[in-house]
C-alpha cells in the first residue's frame, strides 16, 4: 500500500492542487474525518462544511460532503463562499460535531487545504488532530443510507454576531473613513457590508474573486500588503484593515500607509480592552510575540501566559480557564467572549472602535503605545534553506553562541525554538526601550528557518537579521 501524502498539522492538512491536493487524496482526508467523528463526537449532529475563494475549493468541499454523507454523517454545506471563523462560530451555535473548511489560508495561490474545527468553534486540540490523523490508512464502512446533504447560509448570524460586538453608532460619529482590503479571499463583502448598512465611510480593495491571487499571496504582511499601504495614502482613509485568506487573520496599515504589525494591533486591542471595557481574564501570547504585552499586562495587574508558535495553544487555554484575549505573531489574535478562534474580521471592526473611542488615529494610537511602553520595533526573516544547512543552523545555535552583531548574549530560552537576549547598549540608552532578542525556529514540516527580532529601534532589528542570517548561512562554508 503506498504511503498516504494526507498528515493533518496544527489545524488540518495541506497541499498543491493536482499534485498532493487531489480529490483522491481529499477523500482519505475526509475519510479520517468521518472516522474519527464516528467514534469521538456526536455524528447525529452532524458536520457543517465550507469553502473560500481558492480554485476548486467549492468541488473539493463537495466531495467531503459526499464522503461524510455517505457514512451516515449528516452535513450542513456552506451556501457560498465562507470566512474560517464565521465556519467555527456556525459548528458552535448550531451544536454540530465539528466542521471542515477548505481553504489554504495565506498560502500562495497553487496551494488548498482542509481545515478541521472541533464542536467548540476552533481549531482541534493536538489530541483531536492526532486521533484524525490516526485514522488516515483505516477504511470508512459506508452507510446503508447516507446521510442528508442541507444547504445552509453560515454567514448571516455569524455577521450580526460581530456587528453587535462593537459600537457600530461610535465608529460611524468618528467620521474616519477606512480602507478594506480582503485580498481576494473569503473576507470579501463582510466588514464593508456591516460599515454600509451602518453608514461608515469606507474603501474596499481587492475584493473580487481571483483564485490566482494575483502577485501576492493572501498573507497580510510585505509586501502582499504594498498595493494597501498606497491605497490608503491616495484615498486619504485614517487606517487600512486588512484580512488573509480566509479572514481568520488581521493585517494593518495606518493613515500614512506604514505597515502597522501584528504585535501592534494586538497591543493596540489589549490596551483597550483592559481600560476601556475592563473584561476579566488573563492574556495569552506566543513566544515569538511582543514584550510589550508583557508591560500592559504588568500595568493593568494582568496575569500572562507565554506559550508554543500555533494558535493551537491559545485554543486549550482559552478551554480550560478564563481568558480575555491570545494571539500569535502572525495576526490571528482570538477574543473568548466570541470564539476560542482567530477572527480578522471582528480585529478589524475592533480596531475601528478603537480609534472611535480614543478619538485617535491608528498611527496616533501606536505612537502613544510606544511612549508609554516604551519603543518596540520587529522584524522577520523567512529562509528558504535545505534541510542540511537549516538542522546545522540550529545545532550550532544550541552548542551555545557568545554574540550576535557584537551584541552579548546574556540568557536563552528553548520554549520554541531557540531565544537569544541580548545586550545592546543602543537601548540602555533609551528611556524604558525594548529588550533585544532574537528567535531562530526551524519549520518541522518544509525547509524553512525562520528568524524574529524584537528591539528598540527599526536600526537595531535590521543590523541583528543580518547577523542572524550570516551565522545561519555559515554552514555552507562547514
Amino acid at each position: 500500500m503506498a504511503e498516504t501524502v494526507v498528515k493533518f498539522g496544527t489545524d488540518g492538512w495541506r497541499g498543491i492542487i493536482a499534485d498532493d491536493f487531489t480529490y483522491a487524496n481529499v477523500r482519505v482526508a475526509a475519510a479520517a474525518i468521518a472516522n474519527y467523528v464516528l467514534a469521538h463526537e456526536d455524528a447525529a449532529a452532524g458536520v457543517c462544511i465550507a469553502y473560500d475563494t481558492r480554485f476548486g475549493s467549492h468541488s473539493f468541499a463537495k466531495v467531503v460532503a459526499e464522503v461524510l454523507a455517505g457514512a451516515g454523517i449528516p452535513v450542513a454545506m456552506g451556501a457560498e463562499i465562507t470566512p474560517t471563523p464565521a465556519l467555527s462560530f456556525a459548528v458552535r451555535e448550531r451544536k454540530a460535531a465539528g466542521g471542515v473548511m477548505i481553504t489554504s489560508s495565506h498560502n500562495p495561490a497553487e496551494w488548498n487545504g482542509v481545515k478541521y474545527k472541533a464542536s467548540y468553534g476552533g481549531s482541534g486540540k493536538p489530541s483531536i488532530m492526532a486521533a484524525i490523523e490516526s485514522y488516515l490508512d483505516k477504511p470508512l464502512v459506508k452507510a446503508a443510507k447516507p446521510a442528508s446533504i442541507e444547504t445552509a447560509d453560515f454567514n448571516t448570524d455569524y455577521v450580526a454576531a460581530i456587528a453587535r460586538f462593537v459600537d457600530l453608532d461610535a465608529i460611524r460619529s468618528s467620521g474616519y473613513r477606512f480602507l478594506i482590503d480582503c485580498m481576494y479571499g473569503a473576507g470579501r463583502g463582510v466588514v464593508s457590508g456591516i460599515f454600509s448598512r451602518a453608514g461608515i465611510p469606507y474603501v474596499e480593495i481587492r475584493d473580487e474573486i481571483n483564485p490566482a491571487f494575483p502577485e501576492i499571496n493572501p498573507e497580510p504582511i510585505m509586501p502582499h500588503i504594498k498595493v494597501t499601504r498606497g491605497a490608503v495614502v491616495a484615498t486619504k482613509c485614517d487606517a487600512g484593515l486588512i484580512t488573509d485568506g480566509d479572514a481568520d487573520r488581521i493585517g494593518a496599515v495606518d493613515e500614512h500607509g506604514n505597515v502597522v504589525d501584528a504585535h501592534k494591533i494586538f497591543a493596540v486591542l489589549l490596551k483597550w480592552l483592559l481600560e476601556r471595557k475592563k473584561w476579566p481574564g488573563d492574556v495569552t501570547r506566543a513566544f515569538n510575540t511582543t514584550k510589550m504585552l508583557d508591560r500592559i499586562c504588568a500595568k493593568y495587574g494582568r496575569r500572562l501566559h507565554e506559550h508554543g508558535i500555533g494558535f493551537k495553544y491559545v485554543c486549550d487555554l482559552m478551554l480550560e480557564q478564563e481568558i480575555l484575549i491570545g494571539g500569535e505573531e502572525s495576526g490571528g489574535i482570538g477574543i473568548s467572549r466570541h470564539l476560542p478562534e482567530r477572527d480578522g474580521m471582528l480585529n478589524s471592526l475592533l480596531l475601528a472602535n478603537v480609534m472611535a473611542d480614543e478619538k485617535k488615529t491608528l498611527g496616533q494610537l501606536v505612537a502613544a503605545l510606544q511612549e508609554e511602553f516604551g519603543e518596540h520595533q520587529y522584524g522577520r526573516i523567512d529562509m528558504h534553506i535545505n534541510e542540511e544547512l537549516k538542522q546545522s543552523a540550529i545545532a550550532r545555535a544550541k552548542a551555545g553562541v557568545k554574540d550576535f552583531a557584537g551584541l552579548k548574549v546574556l540568557r536563552v530560552e528553548t520554549l520554541d525554538g531557540i531565544k537569544f537576549f541580548l545586550g545592546n547598549p543602543d537601548c540602555a540608552s533609551k528611556p524604558n526601550a525594548a529588550e533585544t532578542w532574537l528567535l531562530l525556529r526551524a519549520s518541522g514540516t518544509e525547509p524553512l528557518l525562520r528568524v524574529y527580532c524584537e528591539s528598540c529601534s527599526v536600526e537595531s532589528v535590521n543590523k541583528v537579521l543580518a547577523a542572524a542570517q550570516a551565522f545561519v548561512l555559515q554552514g555552507r562554508e562547514a
